[in-house]
């Protein structure tokens, strides 16, 4: 009879605890701080500050950025404040370095000798006896992953603040390179939702919209973009921000905050083995593996339970955790469980934010203390890295590489920018050369030898890979840079590399210069649509009223200096059309061209030695593009991102973001084309937008939304299925790595053009390398005219692919054309603009914006 009394009791306190638990005061400070440290009580704490305590509510970016401020200004002798740059939206990105304050007095000659450690002709005659180790501590690199940059205020004021021999000697050993927030914009978004949505009365239904940030969500940097895939395309302001600083210090460390589901726990690194890129030492897992053992130790003082070895991986070198293992570094990935917001009930118990803070403080100082600790073998490590890389380079089969493209000077320059950027050395190539079927040419060309410091980012950049330890990835499989350039480029062997064919050393890309050749014209303008930017061009010359036409067959034609021939695509403005006089038409032509790094031609008839003349009803007018693409919840938002920085950044494009409720009662006539990436579309109009494509507008529909469009029946696309795994008794526990294997996580497949289709228009070769991460498998239309671009027998480029997926994608349709009424859906299986440094697809969706409403109807027609 006691018990059942005993039991209500027990839950007539529940409530009464916990009331106490959601409505008392926030943790301050001493929750985080170890015991027994004193601390200097002229450096200003977090709430100071920011107003509040850590952890009582997310710290906004710009609160974060002053009580960085305050820190520095509070302790120079230790901190100092170094300004990066600025986001997109133009929030600082800032730079602590705090050290002891001997080591500031010398902090230049320090930085100067540290970064001697990767030039294996120096770095021998280095001594390390007493050389500060360098610890790069980023935060919180997704927004919506906040423990991190909250955990920063910690982290900072401990080390600006406390006093005592052990703190003494961490600083005297050590520079940390402090970065607050990775993703300040991100940060932003994210903490304004959470802190509007705050209760005083703390709600933790994982249900309450608290917890359900509306689309796009803060993870994303202003563009949609997950930065943490960025590091090594280097695509972003923030990224291209940062790696200054970490190429400036080449630090020895590099800790990565990050969250992962509320249900987890703590992880920590090493990941999987078998999932480590093989251009990683093996040095370096060993290193990480010693480092582990002081987050372990420092997790089990304050009874936080963690887990290493599994689901992440050290694959991709664009992730953060990973980009440093091919810098003579080692990337520390953090991730911890995730309360979303301020306290939310998961499978084990209530998870409150200060907890998620103080597991992070607590990573940070495992990382400290064991760098102290390993600061020798760290330092070794990094002279090792580079003077066996030297080796390795010597070694090596492959002596250098040659690239460029004379029918596209301006995308070639971005790549040699990219390079540069990762402190590659690239030179002008001094001869010409035939290799793999390509002609490089002096003066459009440039040559990248492998004997040189960065030889692991170079192997990562050009390599192609196809053979794979394990079969499940956390990331993607392959990212040849120069096949996602859209550049030819070859691999030089020692028979075929020499250093006479190294020119001059290029620090900056050279730029090509656009012009007007032949000046003033009273008859037409020409100019090629091959360069990147000639859509750029394009546009800008719509928007400044004048009207253009493209030319479907190649032609010949008579210009300032003889004959030149035009392809297809070529960008036809007559002068007499036009509602501007000749002279002010001459002076916008000769601005677009010069800002848009493309050469016009003059031309004073329009008889052409060959081809159609310029009055032939083959040169087609080419409409302005009028852009909306389908934007809010269920929609992709990466791929909507890749959309809307490729017309915004790249081409100067407005694009109109509709959200479905706002698509169903807008007036379509506005627009000329719409886009719509994977996702689901609850609720939108189908009618409506059926009818707008029926009156003529083009339909531009890419991966899984090439599946919706079908299943809507707005085209007859039908597709492949692969074949399902014919085993009949696996062992439960290989379930995760049977279906596992079968996701396509990305991989790299060469497409077959026609080149003379309005879709390939600006081609110059008979293939075109795309990104597949997805399983749309489409089966080539009926009509032959209707899919511009194929795959063949033996696509694959670079990558992971299960059999199954690569027999549906053998023989399949890449990009396929539909007639619906008057207007054309253009579906495009893979991903063209895949996060935005795939610039070999660039071409095609900007063909299918300006020229979709081009393409003849017979050829879409697939009944």
């Amino acid at each position: 009879m006691r018990r059942p009394d005993f039991n209500n009791r027990i839950w007539a306190i529940v409530p009464l605890f916990l009331f106490i638990f959601y409505t008392s005061k926030a943790q301050d400070l001493t929750y985080y701080l170890p015991d027994s440290v004193t601390y200097n009580s002229a450096i200003p704490k977090p709430k100071d500050i920011i107003y509040h305590e850590p952890g009582e509510w997310h710290v906004t970016h710009d609160r974060l950025v002053n009580y960085m401020q305050a820190i520095a200004a509070a302790a120079p002798n230790r901190v100092k404040l170094e300004h990066m740059g600025f986001t997109y939206e133009s929030r600082p990105q800032v730079l602590l370095i705090i050290t002891s304050p001997q080591n500031h007095q010398r902090l230049e000659a320090i930085r100067e000798q540290h970064v001697q450690l990767s030039d294996p002709q120096r770095s021998g005659s280095l001594n390390i006896e007493n050389m500060p180790l360098v610890v790069y501590i980023g935060h919180s690199i997704h927004g919506n992953e906040p423990s991190g940059a909250n955990a920063a205020l910690v982290s900072a004021y401990y080390l600006a603040a406390a006093q005592g021999k052990q703190m003494d000697e961490l600083l005297e050993n050590t520079v940390i390179l402090f970065d607050p927030a990775f993703n300040p914009d991100g940060l932003q978004r994210f903490s304004t939702w959470v802190n509007q949505h705050k209760s005083k009365n703390l709600v933790t239904d994982a249900d309450s919209r608290e917890f359900n940030e509306v689309w796009p969500g803060g993870r994303f940097n202003h563009y949609w973009f997950d930065l943490n895939r960025d590091w090594l395309p280097l695509v972003h302001v923030e990224s291209r921000n940062r790696l200054q600083w970490f190429h400036k210090w080449k630090p020895n460390i590099l800790t990565d905050h990050h969250e992962q589901n509320s249900n987890a726990t703590f992880f920590f690194q090493p990941g999987v083995p078998s999932r480590v890129n093989p251009l990683t030492p093996a040095a370096n897992q060993e290193l990480t593996g010693k480092l582990g053992a002081y987050h372990a130790a420092f997790l089990n003082r304050i009874g936080s339970l963690y887990f290493t070895k599994e689901s992440y991986d050290d694959f991709y070198y664009g992730k953060g955790s990973t980009y440093p293992d091919i810098n003579g570094a080692i990337g520390i990935l953090f991730e911890q469980a995730s309360s979303r917001g301020h306290a939310q009930q998961t499978e084990n118990g209530i998870l409150r934010f200060p907890f998620t803070i103080k597991n992070q403080f607590t990573a940070t100082l495992s990382t400290l203390e064991g760098a102290k600790a390993l600061r020798k073998e760290f330092l070794t490590y990094q002279r090792d890295f580079y003077k066996n890389a030297q080796a390795e380079a010597a070694a090596t089969p492959v002596k250098g590489y040659v690239f460029g493209s004379a029918r596209d000077k301006s995308k070639t320059a971005l790549f040699v920018d990219l390079l540069r950027r990762q402190q590659i050395e690239v030179y002008e190539l001094n001869s010409p050369i035939q290799a793999d079927g390509f002609s490089f040419e002096k003066g459009n060309a440039f040559i990248v030898p492998a004997q040189q410091t960065q030889y692991k980012v170079i192997r990562t950049i050009f390599d192609k890979t196809f053979t794979y330890k394990d079969s499940l990835f956390y990331d993607i499989t392959a990212w040849t840079l120069p096949l996602a350039f859209g550049l030819p480029y070859a691999e030089l062997n020692a028979a075929r590399f020499s250093a006479s064919l190294m020119g001059t050393k290029v620090d900056k890309a050279p730029r090509p210069t656009g012009t007007v050749a032949g000046g003033k014209s009273n008859y037409a303008y020409l100019f090629e649509w091959d360069e990147f930017y000639a859509p750029r061009a394009l546009y800008a010359l719509q928007e400044a009223g004048v009207l253009t036409r493209t030319a479907t067959k190649p032609f010949e034609i008579p210009v300032h200096d003889g004959n030149r021939k035009f392809n297809y695509g070529a960008i036809f403005i007559p002068v007499k059309l036009q509602t501007i006089d000749a002279d002010k038409l001459h002076e916008i032509v000769k601005g677009i061209a010069a800002q848009n790094g493309i050469t016009v031609y003059a031309t004073n008839t329009g008889n052409v030695t060959s081809g159609s003349d310029l009055g032939s009803w083959r040169m087609r007018p080419v409409a302005q593009p009028t852009i909306a693409m389908l934007t809010g919840t269920g929609v992709n938002a990466t791929d909507a991102g890749e959309i809307w920085f490729l017309l915004d950044q790249q081409f100067n494009i407005p694009t109109t973001h509709l959200d479905v409720p706002v698509f169903n009662r807008t007036d379509l006539n506005k627009y000329n084309t719409l886009i719509m990436v994977g996702g689901t579309y609850n609720g939108l109009d189908k009618e409506k937008l059926r009818n707008w494509i029926q009156a003529g507008g083009t339909f531009i529909v890419t991966e899984e939304a090439v599946q919706w469009a079908a299943q809507n029946g707005l085209t007859t696309v039908t597709f492949k299925k692969p074949k399902e795994d014919s085993a009949k008794q696996i062992a439960y526990i290989e379930r995760e790595y049977r279906t596992g294997a079968q996701k396509m996580n990305g991989a790299i497949f060469r497409a077959v053009p026609d080149l003379s289709h309005p879709l390939a228009f600006g081609y110059n070769y008979t293939f075109v390398d795309l990104f597949k991460s997805n399983a749309v498998f489409p089966e080539r239309n009926k009509n032959p005219y209707s899919n511009p671009l194929v795959y063949g027998d033996k696509p694959l480029q670079s990558g992971f692919v299960t059999k199954e997926n690569y027999d549906a994608i053998k023989n399949s349709a890449a990009v396929l054309v539909n007639t619906l009424g008057n207007g054309r859906v253009i579906s495009i299986a893979d991903n063209p603009n895949f996060r935005a440094f795939w610039l070999g697809g660039a071409k095609l969706f900007m063909n299918a914006i300006f020229f979709g409403r081009l393409i003849e109807p017979g050829s879409g027609k697939n009944d």
